[in-house]
């Protein structure tokens, strides 16, 4: 069948009424509504000549077998935030799902390249705080042992969730299987930022997504009485980190794709009439550069120290969680830019803040690719989260010539 953009905005608009409230999308990972969407999902798959199956992290794999054994993966994730937007993650399921409808259709069924949709499991890390768990599980990047003491707010552990859908956290391990014959990945998404819309640009193509340095600091000074404290000899905790905090912009503002936060303040004793003698804040970096990364890095802990002695403070930092940039494949880039060029004439090439199922891929050695499609106000994660319909309808049709750009890559031997 002809390819058809409008059945992807209807698609996801069902998707939309069967698994959203007045809040927004409820699709969180391992719940009866993720359950509800999976299986209106495998309905649409009716009538189409494709194998499917579940593996043992959850991701579901829909295959349809090519001349070769050589597979592109086309992918993304129906699962949601609560509370969360109409198209975040889906949308890259239900155009992959298109794209193999009429892929099935132009080459009878047989394509030159065997053609492997994926539903991510859990991309989000919304109930048990552990995102990409089926793609990172796929990648061989998991951690069973520290997955396994995870639970959610409400005291249910992650591996007692995984058993009642049907999965065992012991043999998560055993999605690595599905790497077998992997060629390329490539997956369509929602910018959640405003760079294209800035730019009045349609669709984008990623780079690779950033590394994040993730940091708590701990400033130390001494409490004492607003009242009866001299300026002149306190030790406040807050002043070092305010100073920081500004700091940060300046370090950050250097590199034009570089952004940096402090999300969080936590002052001691807390109260109005006490000098502030422990501030508790963090940090957030991110660079598609690891060297920026890290230059980003020296930098803000010099500077911490010297306000903190500014302020006859000490500091101290400590690591959250830390993951490299994932730059991805040259050629699929090239591919992505074409592809998008001959839908709309106009690209622009962009790196990810926020991370994707795709960074996991790629880090198992699979050449990786996104597109983005601009969201309307930079908005994403809530309900307010919409990108124009023309634009969806555009991202499937660029999409679609990418994936076949990305097959005759693939069959001409060029994958690596």
């Amino acid at each position: 069948m002809p390819l058809d953009p409008k059945r992807v905005v209807a698609d996801l608009e069902e998707l939309r009424r069967l698994t959203s409230d007045v809040n927004g999308a409820q699709r969180v990972a391992w719940t009866p509504t993720w359950l509800k969407a999976q299986a209106w999902f495998e309905s649409r798959l009716d009538g189409l000549p494709v194998e499917r199956h579940y593996d043992a992290a959850g991701n579901l794999w829909v295959t349809l077998r090519g001349r070769s054994e050589k597979a592109l993966l086309l992918g993304g994730h129906l699962d949601s935030v609560p509370n969360g937007g109409w198209l975040d993650g889906c949308l890259g399921v239900l155009t992959s799902l298109e794209v193999l409808r009429s892929i099935a259709e132009d080459f009878a069924g047989v394509p030159p390249v065997t053609i492997r949709l994926v539903d991510w499991a859990d991309e989000e890390g919304a109930r048990f705080g552990r995102s990409l768990f089926g793609s990172s599980a796929f990648a061989g990047t998991h951690t069973i042992a520290a997955d396994r003491g995870r639970t959610d707010r409400d005291g249910t552990r992650l591996e007692d969730a995984l058993r009642e859908c049907g999965f065992d956290i012991d043999q998560i391990g055993d999605a690595r299987k599905e790497q077998a014959d992997a060629a390329a990945y490539l997956e369509l998404h929602i910018e959640q930022g405003p760079v294209l819309e800035d730019l009045q640009l349609p669709l984008g193509v990623v780079l690779g997504t950033k590394g994040v340095e993730r940091h708590a600091i701990t400033f130390l000074g001494q409490e004492a009485h607003s009242g009866s404290t001299p300026m002149a000899v306190r030790r406040d905790a807050l002043a070092a980190a305010a100073k920081l905090a500004l700091e940060i912009r300046r370090i950050v503002g250097k590199h034009p794709d570089s952004v940096a936060t402090m999300g969080s303040v936590k002052t001691f004793p807390g109260i109005v009439t006490a000098v502030v003698g422990r501030c508790e804040t963090t940090l957030d970096m991110r660079d598609l550069d690891a060297a920026v990364l890290a230059q980003m890095f020296e930098e803000a802990t010099t500077v911490s120290e010297r306000f903190a002695a500014e302020e006859s403070c000490s500091v101290t930092w400590s690591r959250i969680w830390s993951i490299e940039p994932v730059p991805f494949h040259p050629a699929l880039i090239e591919l992505c830019d074409e592809a998008i060029r001959e839908t709309t004439f106009n690209t622009h090439r962009l790196p990810s803040g926020p991370l994707h199922d795709a960074a996991e891929v790629s880090r198992a050695g699979i050449p990786t690719v996104m597109m983005f499609t601009q969201s309307l106000a930079g908005l994403s994660h809530n309900r307010a989260e919409d990108t124009k319909k023309e634009h969806i309808e555009l991202a499937v049709q660029a999409f679609h010539r990418l994936a076949l750009k990305t097959m005759n890559w693939i069959n001409d031997g060029q994958a690596a």
